[in-house]
Order: structure tokens, then sequence, then C-alpha cells
């Protein structure tokens, strides 16, 4: 699965690789290696970013699954228990 982003999201981010390799590196970044890189970053890096947080939410939905029966168990045979004795 391609991960895909927004045009708007594609803009900023660009944007905002533009701004850190002004301030941090010894070269400038053109919009065509900008793009170049975000392409590059999203099929190689992105996958990983995407299925560490599948894992996350699964790991998330597995722990809240398994205190569901504590949170919401009902005790059985509770007729005579619950009635008092006359």
């Amino acid at each position: 699965m391609a991960i895909t982003i927004s045009n708007e999201a594609r803009t900023e981010v660009i944007s905002s690789m533009q701004r850190y390799f002004a301030e941090n590196m010894d070269e400038p970044l053109g919009n065509l290696a900008a793009d170049s890189l975000l392409i590059f970053i999203l099929a190689e890096i992105g996958p990983l970013i995407y299925n560490k947080a599948v894992n996350d939410v699964q790991d998330n939905l597995q722990s809240r699954i398994s205190e569901l029966d504590i949170e919401v168990h009902e005790a059985e045979f509770q007729y005579w228990r619950a009635r008092k004795p006359k």
C-alpha cells in the first residue's frame, strides 16, 4: 500500500524541509529536490512509521479488549443471592 499525502500536506512538508535545510545545511533544498526527497521518504521510511502506528493501535486495542470482561462482567446466578429471606 503506497503512502500518500494531500497536496496541502505535501506543500507544507516541502516548505518545512526547505526551511530545515536553509537553517541546518550548507546548501539550500530546491522544490524539485525536496519533492524527490519526500517521495523517497514516503516510499522508504513511510511504511516503517505506518506499521509502527498500526502495531501501537493493535496493542492498545488488545489491552482494552483484555480488560473488557472486567469492566462489563456480570455475575451469574445472582437471583437467589439478591433476594432477602422472609
